[in-house]
C-alpha cells in the first residue's frame, strides 16, 4: 500500500514536470498550477502518512496485545512446570529423609 502510494506521487510529480515543459500557457498561470498541484501533492501526502501512522499504530497495539497474551500464556506454563519441579524435589527429599532416619538408628 504504501509502495502503491509512493509511486501515485511520484508519477504526480513526474507529470507535473511535463506538464510544465509542455505548457502552452503564460509563465503566471503555469505558476499558478504548479502551485495548487504542489499544494494537493502535498495535501495527499500528509493524508498518506496519517494513514501509514494510523496503520503502524494499530499493528503496534494488535503486536503488543498479542505479545502481552503469550507472555500470560508462558506465565502459567511456567509455574505449572515449576510446581511439578517442586513435586519431584519434595517427594525426593522426604526419600532423603527417610535414608536419613534408618541411618540415626542403625548407630
Amino acid at each position: 500500500m504504501i509502495q502503491f502510494k509512493g509511486a501515485l506521487v511520484l508519477g504526480t510529480l513526474i507529470g507535473a514536470g511535463i506538464g510544465v515543459l509542455m505548457a502552452p500557457d503564460k509563465g503566471s498561470v503555469t505558476r499558478d498550477k504548479l502551485t495548487k498541484e504542489g499544494v494537493a501533492v502535498k495535501d495527499q501526502l500528509v493524508s498518506d502518512l496519517k494513514e501509514v501512522k494510523e496503520d503502524l499504530s494499530k499493528a503496534t497495539a494488535s503486536r503488543k496485545e498479542k505479545i502481552n497474551h503469550e507472555a500470560g500464556e508462558f506465565k502459567v506454563k511456567a509455574s505449572q512446570k515449576a510446581e511439578k519441579a517442586i513435586t519431584f524435589l519434595e517427594k525426593q527429599l522426604a526419600i532423603l529423609k527417610e535414608k536419613n532416619k534408618t541411618l540415626q538408628h542403625t548407630t
